[in-house]
Parts: structure tokens; C-alpha cells; sequence
């Protein structure tokens, strides 16, 4: 099953908690808002405040009744084990009152450790694993001797029983100035500021109030105590804390004027672009240069193979990649199911490249796909938008997107910046192998314009959003698209699913009479994305076809293809322009389409039923 990422904050400092951790749930809530809570340690007792919905309901009520502490845990849940009910909503305190816990992931093995929990006079009042775990290190405290380590080491007895994936944060009564976190599977980091630290599943957490982060490492604990931490493993052993400055400012992660988050990273691309292309290309303007591809040159060189693993949005962007890199490099590339990889025995031939894409940098996934790749002795590259994340430290060498943080749960900028960055990275190999100077030079020229043409797609926002007003009734919609886009055709589809809940399905346009053609009716509307290119006339075919039937027809096509008037009801015309960059263009407005969809409907677009931001567990 796949379950999705909650969001965790944790405050140890000078002030009060309260403010500092309701922020962080409301830059948390994009990951997780079926519930939401907080837990403050008063000195002689935890008080907690807990609600169902949004992180919103539980601001409300914790400001009704003020504390002054400044220890405290919060969470904000998407549901896994059991209903979204008050009791299932974290934090989970033990049975004896001395711990408070949040827990992102799951313990699979709860079942069995609740039973002996239980035999041992432990009672629950949830459903979740999560007060399975609180209760476990509640009981190994018990079991210890009184000393200065005591919560470390029952925390240290409790984890090695738990099989699955975490990330926690927790407190002890008995220890009025002392936090622990915990993580394996589940993204945990450290922030670092002059009047506080924190413990957080994501930095954006913590943004403006936080210096530094330092990222923990499956198997790692972090010890804060007073105005210090440490860093150690399970067994005890310390290890080195890294910290990385927390570059983001406060208006990255703040909406501004706009009405969604969703909104706001579609406008953003251009800059976004910017920020992937500054500085990675290579003097003579013929091809890209891509630092984490630096050292590897004969490996490259020398490719048999190319293996993309990820997931959802990432893997369309893979796929756009796969025609493009074919094409310059002149290599075989698969796009794999990143779920999938790890669980296939596919064969090992010659000189493999394992290129793991993953906006968070932690979806488990691809992770676990990159783990098995090292594991058989592959070379492995990521592309991550996060710096710090464990794609970056566990990949052999990596691309940042740069695109700064992605808070709406439908990925948008990420999607064009890992487009682009798989467009630079076949004209790297291409000019590694047999790809002239003279083309190079054309795909780097195009590359440069992207920006610019980006924002002259997205200045016609207000025609889009009346092609949305015409079809916004339809319940069912196809996407259709050739080639390199064909994957923004199955992304295009999957943005609408994902905000409007409407049905929709992208092929390639050539399959339409190997059976989607059953499904065209005056209610269906067909969205076709037309290449510019000699299967231009082709594409139009279909199109004309739908039409044959009764269907309505979206075309998004180049400037210069002519189209008939007789085959498509609307036409959206996108710039003349490269073929590297091609499906971005085409891409974008399908993301407005999908945006100005689900408005109409009064959906929030940025919090989607049954979705979350990061899928962290299996």
C-alpha cells in the first residue's frame, strides 16, 4: 500500500512554543490535513489540544487557551492506520502520561507489538501504530534504571523491535528540557537557530525562525538538550552533524497575491527555469554542464544503458526524457516504475546508468530503486529539488532543480525543471558521444529562450481559463499526444484527476483506434497535443476523426501547424520553438486547464481529496 507523508514539528527554546509550532503545521499542512495536533510540556504534565480537518481548526482552539512552554510536539495526519477521529489524531501520549510522541510512516510489525504490550497491561485508546511505538518506549523506560540516559536508551531499546518506516519526535515528562527525533525511511531534519531548535519532517518548517539545517540519516537519532544537540546512531555511536544554511526566505513558502499554491508555482516557472539553466552551460555554447555529472565522464562515455526510476509526475517527466536523450545520445533508455524496479530481477546489461528523479528527494519508492541499483553495482544519478534530501546523499552523483520549495500537492514547476534537466542532460551525453557542435549550439540556443517563451505561454492565462469554462462540465476526457508528447499527454490527464476528481486518460494518438475511439461521444472531450513536426498531419487525422463522431476537440498546437477549422472546436497556440522544449510549453497549459477545471468546481486545488504531497512508505 501507499501510504503518504505527514508533516512534524518539534520546538526546544527560550520562548513559547505555541506560535512557532502552529506556523510550521501551516507549511506542514500541504502534507498531510485530515487532522492536526499539538502537545506542550507543562512541567509536571502534558497538555494537549487535538482536531480533526485542517491545521486551522486546531489554531483556533490552542489560541482559546494560551501556554507559555517552551517544549512542544505537533503533527499534522493524513490517515493510514484508522479513521480520522480525535483519538487517531497525533500527538499519542503513553498510557502513563510520561511520553508524548508524533510518528510519520508506519510499523508494519505493530499488530505483534501491541499484543505484548497489551500482555503486559498496556490499554490503547487509538487505532494507530503510532501509539503502539509511544507505548513501547514508555514501557522500555520502565524497565531501565534511573540515570541521565534513561529516555535515550529506552528509545534506543524500543526502535530496533519496530519494522517499517519512521520518523518521530518525542518528549518525557521527565525530562523538561531534552527532545528526541528518530528516523528510518521517514525525512526527519534538524534547525538550528539562536533562540530555538527544532526537529521537523521538512525545513520549510522552520524557515525564518531556523540558520541551519542538519539532515539525519536512516538509523540516527538527534539529542536536543537545552541549546545543543547531538547527532548519534542507534548503538550510541556520535556522528559528525553536517549543517546546510536554510536558504529559502519566508516569501518563498507564503502565497503572496495569489489564491492557491498551485497558482502560484505555475507562474513561477519562468524564474524557476532560470534558477535550473544559470550556469550549466559550457563555455563554447555547445553543450550543457552538469556538476553531478562531473568525474563520471568515461562512465558516460561509454553507456550501454539508461534506467529512469520514479514515480507519478517525475516519471512523465522521465519519459519526455527517454525520446530526447534516444535521440541526442544515441543511448537506450528505459523509464521504470520506481515501485516496480526493485521487485523486478531485470538483467544486468553492460555499462548501466540508474537516474532516480524525485521533486522531495524522499519518496521511498525511488529510494528503495536506487538502493537496489547500488546493490547491484550500477551507477547511480539524482534529480532532486532538495538539497540534503536522501536521494542527493545516497545517489553516486546528482542534479539540484533549483526551483525553490514546491508547497501544492499537484507538482507543476517541478515537472517542467525535470523535463528540462533530462533535455540538458541527453545534450551532455550527446555531445559525450557522436552529437555535432553545430546541433548543440541549437538545442543550447533553445534551451536559453525557454524562459521568456514560458511566460508568453502562461500571459495567456485568461484564454485558457475560458476553454476550462467550456469544458468544465465533462466528466470524462482524453489526452492524446505523439512522441515526446505523448508523456505530457499522460500528464496533462493525470493533473485533472489529480485537483477535479473528473476521469481522464492520456495515450498516444496513434492508439486511439486500438480502442479509446469506443469512448468518444459529445460528452467527451478529446485534448490533443500537436508536435509540430511531419506527424503533424497524422495527429491531425485523429483528430479529425474524434470529430467524425461527435467529439469535441482541444488542440494545443506550435503557431505555424495549420489545422483545419473542421477538426478542432478550440484551438491554444504555443510558440514556434525547439524540440528539446517542446512538451514544456505544451505542458503548461494543461496545468492552467487542470487549475481553472477544478476552480470552476470549487475545488482546493492545493489540498486534494485522498492525496498528499510526499508517498515516504510503502
Amino acid at each position: 500500500m501507499n501510504l503518504l507523508m505527514c508533516g512534524i514539528i518539534g520546538y526546544l527554546g527560550k520562548g513559547a512554543a505555541q506560535e512557532s509550532l502552529i506556523d510550521g503545521l501551516k507549511r506542514l499542512e500541504y502534507r498531510g490535513y485530515d487532522s492536526a495536533g499539538v502537545a506542550f510540556h507543562e512541567g509536571n504534565e502534558f497538555s494537549m489540544a487535538r482536531e480533526t480537518g485542517r491545521v486551522k481548526n486546531l489554531a483556533e482552539s490552542v489560541h482559546k487557551k494560551a501556554s507559555s512552554s517552551s517544549l512542544g510536539i505537533a503533527h499534522t495526519r493524513w490517515a493510514t492506520h484508522g479513521a480520522v477521529t480525535v483519538s487517531n489524531t497525533h500527538p499519542h501520549m503513553s498510557q502513563d502520561g510520561k511520553f508524548v510522541m508524533v510518528h510519520n510512516g508506519v510499523i508494519e510489525n505493530f499488530g505483534t507489538l501491541k499484543k505484548f504490550l497489551a500482555g503486559k497491561g498496556i490499554s490503547f485508546v487509538s487505532e494507530t501504530d503510532s501509539e503502539v511505538l509511544c507505548n513501547l518506549i514508555a514501557y522500555h523506560y520502565s524497565e531501565l534504571p534511573e540515570g541521565e540516559d534513561r529516555f535515550i536508551d529506552a528509545v534506543r531499546s524500543a526502535l530496533p523491535q519496530c519494522r517499517g518506516a519512521y520518523g518521530i519526535a518525542v518528549l518525557c515528562l521527565d525530562y523538561p528540557e531534552t527532545m528526541i527525533g528518530a528516523r528510518r525511511g521517514s525525512p526527519l531534519v534538524v534547525g538550528l537557530g539562536e533562540d530555538a531548535n527544532f526537529i521537523a519532517s521538512d525545513a520549510s518548517a522552520f524557515v525564518g525562525r531556523a540558520k541551519e539545517a542538519v539532515f539525519l540519516n536512516d538509523g540516527e537519532l538527534a539529542i536536543l538538550k537545552g541549546n545543543e544537540f547531538r547527532i548519534s546512531t542507534m548503538e550510541g555511536q556520535e556522528t559528525q552533524a553536517i549543517s546546510h544554511p536554510v536558504e529559502q526566505i519566508s516569501e518563498e513558502v507564503e502565497l503572496g497575491d495569489y489564491d492557491s499554491y498551485m497558482e502560484k508555482e505555475i507562474y513561477e516557472q519562468p524564474k524557476a527555469l532560470e534558477n535550473t539553466l544559470r550556469g550549466r552551460f559550457g563555455e563554447d555554447g555547445t553543450t550543457a554542464k552538469l556538476g553531478g555529472l562531473e568525474g563520471h565522464e568515461d562512465e558516460l562515455r561509454n553507456l550501454d544503458r539508461i534506467i529512469f526510476v520514479a514515480c507519478g509526475t517525475a516519471r512523465h517527466a522521465c519519459m519526455v526524457g527517454e525520446y530526447l536523450i534516444e535521440k541526442l545520445a544515441r543511448v537506450p533508455v528505459e523509464v521504470e516504475h520506481a515501485s516496480e524496479f526493485r521487485y523486478r530481477n531485470s538483467p544486468k546489461a553492460g555499462n548501466s546508468l540508474v537516474i532516480a528523479v524525485s521533486q522531495s528527494g524522499e519518496t521511498l519508492d525511488t529510494l528503495e530503486a536506487v538502493r537496489e541499483a547500488k546493490t547491484k553495482g550500477l551507477l547511480t544519478l539524482g534529480i532532486t529539488n532538495v538539497v540534503g534530501s536522501s536521494l542527493a546523499r545516497e545517489t553516486d552523483g546528482g542534479v539540484y532543480q533549483r526551483v525553490g520549495p514546491e508547497i501544492g500537492v499537484a507538482s507543476t514547476k517541478a515537472f517542467s525543471s525535470q523535463a528540462c534537466l533530462c533535455a540538458m542532460l541527453g545534450l551532455a551525453l550527446g555531445r559525450m558521444r557522436d552529437l555535432s557542435p553545430t546541433d548543440g549550439q541549437a538545442i543550447v540556443d533553445g534551451l536559453n529562450k525557454l524562459p521568456k517563451l514560458v511566460e508568453e505561454v502562461l500571459q495567456k492565462g485568461d484564454q485558457i481559463k475560458e476553454l476550462a469554462t467550456k469544458y468544465s462540465k465533462a466528466e470524462h476526457l482524453l489526452f492524446l499526444g505523439r512522441q515526446s508528447l505523448y508523456p505530457v499527454a499522460l500528464e496533462g490527464a493525470l493533473k485533472l484527476k489529480e485537483i477535479s476528481y473528473a476521469h481522464a486518460e492520456g495515450y498516444p494518438a496513434a492508439e486511439l483506434k486500438h480502442g479509446p475511439i469506443a469512448l468518444i461521444n459529445p460528452e467527451c472531450p478529446s485534448v490533443f497535443i500537436v508536435e509540430g513536426t511531419e506527424l503533424s498531419s497524422k495527429t491531425i487525422a485523429n483528430m479529425q476523426e474524434v470529430k467524425a463522431r461527435k467529439g469535441p476537440v482541444l488542440a494545443i498546437a506550435p503557431q505555424s501547424v495549420e489545422i483545419p477549422p473542421e477538426a478542432a472546436d478550440d484551438i491554444f497556440r504555443i510558440p514556434d520553438a525547439h524540440e528539446v522544449i517542446r512538451p514544456i510549453l505544451a505542458n503548461l497549459p494543461l496545468q492552467l486547464f487542470a487549475y481553472h477545471f477544478a476552480r470552476l468546481r470549487g475545488l482546493d486545488v492545493d489540498k486534494p481529496r485522498n492525496l498528499a504531497k510526499s508517498v515516504t512508505v510503502e
